[in-house]
């Protein structure tokens, strides 16, 4: 079995980190990385795959910087040629960026089954380019791995039960990677003694949706609701 893993963003990374780690346990399935480039220097891109140690991608497409309309065909127009030379039985895509839009329609065009992780999630803010990713996403995979049950009853309210595909509760692959990488910090990261944080109770809190940082209000809403003592 071959499957084509596309992948573009931080929080990509971080996901397929977690299931190339459970498919490299079966020999008998060949993992091929497509990296579209979306989050491209070295912060935001190489660190992950060295820290994590994920895969090296087989394919760097080099597509950023671009509107989300642009980025998008191009990427499509890059994932084609690689899908019609690797013929893989699946392409999987994760959350909800240009990169797992491009992957999907790239595949479904061409009769590929298509995997989708982390489906079935809403914000219901079609402002949102997201939102729209993930709609579109989720509407033509061919098997939906959702994180929790919420997602699969969002599934199930917009009528994929009448869909010809396979909606399955996998579970949060954020939360195996982050058991996962628990451990490995333990012995690899000095940043909670960096903080003075030892042996003290603490919430790790991201935010980096543009409708909460982009937003001072909202941003300090956020912050009230969290607690005071951030570090920022």
């Amino acid at each position: 079995m071959k499957i084509v893993t596309v992948v573009g963003a931080r929080p990509q990374f971080i996901k397929a980190a977690a299931v190339s780690r459970e498919i490299a346990k079966h020999p008998e399935i060949d993992e091929i990385i497509i990296h579209t480039g979306q989050h491209f220097d070295k912060n935001m891109s190489d660190v992950f795959f060295e820290e994590m140690q994920i895969p090296t991608p087989r394919y760097h497409l080099n597509i950023n910087s671009m509107s989300h309309g642009a980025m998008t065909g191009r990427m499509l127009e890059g994932i084609e040629p690689i899908l019609l030379n690797e013929k893989p039985d699946f392409v999987m895509v994760y959350g909800d960026t240009n990169s797992t839009l491009a992957g999907a329609l790239a595949a479904k065009k061409l009769h590929i089954k298509v995997v989708h992780v982390e489906a079935g999630l809403r914000s219901f803010n079609m402002k949102m380019p997201e939102e729209i990713n993930r709609i579109l996403t989720d509407r033509i995979s061919d098997i939906l791995c959702c994180p929790t049950d919420k997602a699969v009853e969002n599934l199930k309210r917009e009528g994929f039960e009448h869909i010809p595909c396979k909606v399955v509760k996998t579970g949060d692959v954020m939360q195996d990677a982050a058991q996962h990488y628990r451990e490995i910090s333990v012995t690899r990261s000095n940043v909670i003694r960096k903080l003075n944080l030892a042996g003290k109770e603490f919430l790790l809190c991201t935010m980096h949706r543009a409708e909460n940082t982009d937003d001072l209000e909202r941003l300090t809403s956020i912050k009230k609701k969290e607690g005071s003592n951030l570090y920022s």
